[in-house]
């Protein structure tokens, strides 16, 4: 793929990750891109990978390139940069985790750098709310239905 294809791809993807997560982070992007599989995305968070880039099935000139498109239509959309520490998940001790072999720390931000989208997290946040609450009432509504077709076949057996 060449850089017109990529930015291209990035862009669409940093779009539709913000609609449908309210940030777009790397890792997403990468993912979206089939750079990296969501089994050794996995493995490096459990620790058994030592820096993501090892995994990655691209050059690290085209990972730079990608965050630097990341970065380029967060802004476009005024994303907020937000710096999210990555740590290992499991049993054992919580140690971060590595982006690239360097560690050079831009390379470490870039890559550890989330754009929010304030107003569609409060959209989402506000839905998931609607939706917990329809369920609860989902479930009183049936419990109450439950009850009255219980009082009824008890008031008709007597």
């Amino acid at each position: 793929m060449n850089n017109k294809e990529l930015e291209k791809k990035v862009k669409q993807f940093t779009s539709e990750l913000a609609y449908q997560k309210g940030y777009v982070s790397s890792v997403d992007v990468l993912l979206k891109l089939g750079y990296i599989t969501e089994s050794d995305y996995q493995k490096w968070r459990f620790g058994k990978i030592e820096y993501l880039e090892k995994v990655c099935q691209t050059n690290l000139h085209k990972l730079s390139t990608v965050n630097k498109f990341i970065r380029k239509f967060s802004a476009e959309r005024n994303l907020e940069e937000s710096w999210t520490g990555y740590n290992k998940y499991g049993k054992g001790p919580k140690k971060r985790l590595i982006f690239s072999k360097s560690r050079d720390r831009q390379i470490e931000y870039a890559y550890a750098t989330h754009y929010l989208d304030k107003r569609r997290m409060s959209e989402l946040k506000r839905e998931k709310q609607l939706k917990n609450s329809s369920a609860t009432e989902t479930v009183i509504n049936k419990q109450e239905t439950n009850l009255l077709h219980a009082e009824n076949k008890i008031a008709t057996t007597t």
